[in-house]
């Protein structure tokens, strides 16, 4: 399924990308957007956009090869473009978060721009340029932009000066606890990384899912089913799954700025009898954490909802 034909070979999308259009009949008809909408620079609005935000999520690949998502705050204006190729991220660095070990000059990594209160997202992956502790700049390889479907408004604030560090220290476990698990079951927003390396360089994602509170399951071994409903096709997250099943999730505490981080393995389910069970569901797919680190107070930010329609 995963077999490159030469004309795949010339296409936007990498082979689990392409077999995942292929599932739903759709190959021919996303390669146009595709070539002109995956842009090698950032577009003058999307230039504008990333300084507006109040925080960024973050997608990483540790040295042990093991994906991580993550969430910064900054004051906007912490996120800046000085040329269409490049943004400049004012940040940190910061032991406590995972994701932090993959990002060292010259790691790949991810970024997603979202702006809960007016639903815009926005997309970017590329490379590390570090020259101290204190910032980098991400040399653009994709930017794009995405539709605001399954993100719940939120409005933001801060509670603390960004730079202020919490003083709580990471909870590290292999498995879901009592609280965890809760967290994960009452979400209606995560974030997920995910990667491939493709042609000698690693294309690091990282995306936003979003359902009616309660939309992940957990199962009694802990494990992760996640419903895949209808979107834009590109298929980034899933088909960098197909690939390489490695995947990094944060789910987020929007009232007590928690994050509750983990990486793990990721099964895609095309066809499963669980995906008539869920309203919209097209597909499943299932993750298995590995190692799980909980953050309390992680973020100088506290969220407040708008309303609840997906």
């Amino acid at each position: 399924m995963l077999n490159e034909t030469r004309q795949d070979a010339a296409s936007p999308w990498h082979a689990g990308e392409l077999a995942m259009q292929r599932s739903v009949g759709v190959v021919e008809r996303m390669d146009g957007p595709g070539r002109n909408f995956i842009r090698k620079a950032m577009p003058e609005q999307h230039r504008a956009f990333f300084p507006m935000l109040p925080f960024v999520v973050l997608g990483a690949v540790d040295a042990q090869g093991d994906a991580w998502a993550t969430i910064r705050a900054g004051r906007p204006g912490f996120l800046s473009s000085p040329e269409p190729e490049a943004l400049d991220v004012d940040l940190r660095r910061d032991p406590d978060d995972p994701a932090d070990a993959g990002m060292e000059d010259g790691d790949a990594i991810a970024l997603l721009g979202i702006q809960l209160e007016t639903r815009r997202r926005n997309r970017l992956n590329g490379v590390i340029r570090r020259v101290d502790a204190e910032a980098f700049r991400l040399r653009v390889g994709q930017s794009f932009g995405n539709c605001p479907q399954y993100i719940q408004p939120r409005s933001a604030a801060f509670v603390r000066d960004p730079d202020a560090v919490t003083a709580t220290r990471p909870i590290r476990s292999a498995r879901l606890d009592d609280r965890t698990q809760r967290m994960v079951e009452r979400a209606d927003t995560f974030f997920v990384a995910s990667y491939v390396d493709r042609d000698g360089e690693r294309q690091v994602d990282v995306s936003h899912r979003g359902g009616d509170a309660g939309f992940v399951r957990v199962s009694a071994e802990g494990v992760l089913t996640i419903p895949d409903f209808p979107g834009n096709r590109f298929f980034n997250t899933l088909g960098n799954l197909l690939v390489n099943p490695k995947a990094g999730l944060v789910f987020v505490d929007f009232e007590a700025g928690d994050l509750l981080q983990m990486t793990g393995k990721a099964e895609v389910l095309l066809d499963s009898p669980e995906i008539s069970a869920l309203q919209r569901a097209e597909r499943l797919w299932r993750f298995t954490p590995e190692e799980i680190v909980l953050r309390l107070d992680a973020l100088p930010l506290r969220w407040s909802s708008l309303h609840r329609d997906v």
